[in-house]
């Protein structure tokens, strides 16, 4: 056999092994993945009950949806959501992350510290913030009123403005743990002849920030804002268990206002298409993050 006829049976050989490889990993996420994205998007264009299936009925629940001030108040509150937790959980990471590179004592104690918030269980956590944001004896206000800063109690989950912010704030600490150590390992990537040269060009500590640390860190700074981005704008268990979507859905995201109206509310068909509003929002998030990424989108 001529030796190129051999090359190429043996690099198809060698495509349809790798085939062969991944071909389970495959079917196995079309089963979990794939098989329930495809039923839901079915069960959006249908009148489906809890326990009955409806019949097709095309755009209607989406066209529902819009005409919803309920759900349009959903959507405002998913953009500030999300928005103003990826604004304090860049803000904060980075200036920790900043602070953990430097020669501290007991910075490796400090490094495990921090990553806490991240690996507790969420409705644990969450249930503790529940209990410091109570507006009687809650460690949140007594703290406020110890220092002098407050004279009456905040009822953190009892006011549209305050329930907000309290559910971006613990959805901050919880998220910035992620921040924190994932621009560290951008961080010990910088040369340090950079700051050198920096240095001797007689730049101060936030030039050396702006032109030579951020630059070098924007790449993972960026991945690290898209995925999560992506996780905080389906997030479900802060908010489920601080407000349950309340006070006069003024916290419902899109997860929780599908829980509520598919699961509670037995219109399984509204809830799906409540679901699938954010798929363009994410895919675009995926998308984006796949070309910095440098993969094929």
């Amino acid at each position: 056999m001529p030796r190129f006829l051999a090359n190429k049976t043996r690099s198809a050989a060698a495509r349809f092994g790798g085939y062969l490889f991944i071909g389970p990993a495959f079917l196995w996420l079309l089963l979990i993945i794939g098989v329930p994205f495809f039923l839901s998007v079915y069960l959006s264009a249908t009148n489906s009950l809890a326990g009955k299936w409806g019949s097709f009925i095309g755009l209607d629940n989406y066209l529902k949806l819009l005409d919803s001030q309920i759900f349009r108040r959903t959507l405002q509150n998913s953009l500030i959501f999300t928005a103003g937790s990826i604004a304090l959980k860049t803000i904060l990471g980075t200036a920790l992350a900043l602070l953990l590179n430097e020669k501290l004592r007991a910075r490796n104690f400090f490094r495990g510290a921090i990553l806490l918030p991240w690996i507790a269980p969420a409705s644990l956590s969450t249930l503790a913030w529940l209990w410091i944001f109570n507006p009687i004896y809650g460690v949140a206000n007594q703290l406020l009123k110890g220092v002098g800063l407050l004279s009456a109690d905040i009822p953190w989950l009892s006011t549209s403005g305050w329930a907000l912010f309290s559910v971006i704030l613990v959805n901050t600490w919880r998220g910035t743990p992620f921040f924190v150590i994932s621009i560290l390992a951008g961080l010990s990537s910088v040369p340090q002849e950079l700051y050198e040269a920096a240095r001797v060009d007689g730049a101060n500590a936030w030039k050396r920030f702006l032109h030579v640390t951020l630059p070098m860190i924007q790449p993972i700074l960026l991945i690290v804002i898209l995925f999560s981005t992506i996780m905080t704008f389906s997030d479900f268990q802060i908010v489920y268990i601080l407000t349950n979507g309340g006070p006069a859905n003024s916290t419902h995201l899109f997860a929780t206002l599908s829980y509520q109206t598919g699961m509670i509310g037995g219109n399984i068909g509204e809830g799906a298409a409540i679901l699938l509003f954010m798929a363009p929002f994410l895919a675009l998030l995926i998308y984006l993050q796949l070309r910095l990424r440098g993969g094929e989108a």
